[in-house]
């Protein structure tokens, strides 16, 4: 998770912490002014193991991210990506992005 001017709170930072070691969750405190200069605030982890419940859990929360899975399981019965997915940007387009978006 990525975000501009995230909530300093030490509650807020509680909770985001045990999201990190319960699944890994990381956050980036985006720079808008130089991407490169972005702090990583807690390192996402990967996790092996998928936790269904909490998956389910979003899918029936989350229109988009219900839809987000099915996709990506017809990819996998499919054996190629022929899904649409958004672009991975590169620092420079992602700079690019945000000037052009004025966020800040």
């Amino acid at each position: 998770m990525a975000a501009l001017h995230p909530d300093d709170n030490p509650k807020f930072m509680d909770e985001i912490r045990r999201l990190n070691n319960t699944f890994g969750i990381g956050l980036i405190k985006l720079n808008s002014e130089d991407v490169y200069e972005s702090e990583i605030l807690f390192p996402s982890k990967v996790n092996q193991e998928i936790d269904r419940d909490t998956v389910n859990r979003l899918a029936s929360e989350n229109v988009d991210f219900n839809d987000f899975l099915k996709l990506i399981a017809e990819d996998c019965k499919l054996g190629k990506v022929k899904s649409q997915y958004d672009k991975i940007l590169t620092p420079e387009e992602l700079s690019e992005y945000i000037k052009n978006k004025r966020i800040n």
